[in-house]
């Protein structure tokens, strides 16, 4: 793959976030109103971004832009799903494109059925730009997004920057509607480089990636809920977080999947969990949990889907050293007939951030 680069976009800062999400009532396909600049903010509140009633689904291509030098000690275990944390390494850039005029460039497929049309599609991408080094914010809103077989487009976020400093971190999320892009060059394997993130050692650690959220619309799949919800969440030590989803109506067992995208969750330190209710009370909550998330440990750096075949990424650690962005089923927690569910996050002892929530969910005629 030819890329093609004008001046070398320079590093990233970090953002926080704040999480309260509400699914509006059932209508067309409808992107939320976004801003023509960026400017940054150091907390956002979750808010519909999508949403839809249509028959379709929701996919996502994901990756991490930073980890371990495959030469220090412990390094190459950690990578391949070892519990090694990020603040355990000296961590230093991917870069997969072989193009010099990168710092840092990874890779992920977008999987979609046969006959599928694109509704909507947007780039997230965040890190931590205080670690052995310090990045500048300014190019906290800028990366480059290849499409499969084509040349590096400059992406600029089209709504407001999460931006803040907590916990020895600097962290931040960006974001931007890329639906043209993707609808015209359909699935295959995406690009994204110069995320704006800092390299080097420290308590806090080196995090960081990049998530592609994609809805589509496909006659031969069932009616579905589909909607996107991000903001910039800080889930300290003991917080948790809820999101609220309203005016939905599914039948008791329901098919329905969930997806999360969060930044600096460390593997092997529990406590932290990501539930879903029925309940109006929030009573009865049912744990999301799978193979490669514990549901005391879903903060776990990794990049996960339900099935046997995931999506092909480029690399494809298992620990992402920082980075989550994964899909649950809904399984049994939607064993009752309903209108609305509570999704909820909690962080007992990992220091967190989350960026994106996003559900399809089929629903009754």
């Amino acid at each position: 793959m030819r890329h093609s680069l004008g001046p070398l976009l320079r590093r990233a800062t970090v953002g926080v976030l704040a999480l309260a999400a509400v699914w509006a009532p059932a209508g067309s396909p409808a992107a939320a109103p976004v801003a023509t600049s960026a400017p940054e903010a150091g907390g956002i509140p979750f808010a519909q971004r999508y949403r839809a009633l249509q028959h379709g689904g929701i996919v996502r291509a994901a990756n991490s832009s930073i980890t371990c030098r495959a030469a220090e000690e412990g390094c190459r275990s950690a990578r391949n799903g070892g519990r090694g944390v990020n603040g355990d390494f000296d961590m230093f850039y991917i870069d997969v494109d072989r193009d010099p005029n990168t710092y840092n460039s990874s890779r992920a497929e977008v999987r979609l059925p046969s006959g599928s049309r694109v509704t909507y599609a947007r780039l997230y991408w965040g890190g931590n730009l205080r670690v052995g080094e310090q990045k500048p914010p300014a190019d906290n809103e800028r990366v480059l997004l290849a499409e499969p077989g084509g040349e590096y487009k400059a992406v600029r976020a089209d709504t407001v920057v999460g931006h803040r400093e907590a916990d020895g971190a600097e962290a931040f999320q960006a974001s931007a509607d890329v639906t043209g892009l993707v609808r015209d060059s359909g699935p295959g394997q995406y690009t994204v480089a110069q995320v704006n993130i800092a390299s080097g050692r420290s308590e806090a650690g080196a995090w960081g990636g990049w998530t592609l959220v994609v809805a589509y619309e496909n006659p031969a799949e069932p009616l579905r809920d589909l909607a996107v919800w991000d903001g910039f969440a800080p889930l300290r030590s003991g917080a948790a977080q809820e999101m609220r989803l309203h005016d939905l109506s599914f039948a008791a067992g329901a098919w329905g999947r969930v997806g999360l995208v969060a930044y600096n969750g460390d593997r092997g330190i529990t406590g932290d969990s990501l539930t879903v209710t029925t309940d109006p009370n929030g009573s009865d909550p049912v744990d999301l949990a799978d193979s490669d998330n514990p549901p005391d440990d879903v903060l776990n750096s990794t990049i996960g889907e339900p099935g046997d075949d995931p999506a092909a990424r480029v690399p494809a650690y298992d620990n992402t050293l920082g980075y989550d962005s994964d899909v649950f089923d809904l399984g049994r927690a939607l064993r009752h007939a309903g209108d609305q569910a509570t999704v909820r996050i909690s962080s007992q002892r990992d220091t967190a951030w989350a960026g994106v929530l996003f559900a399809a969910v089929d629903a009754q005629r």
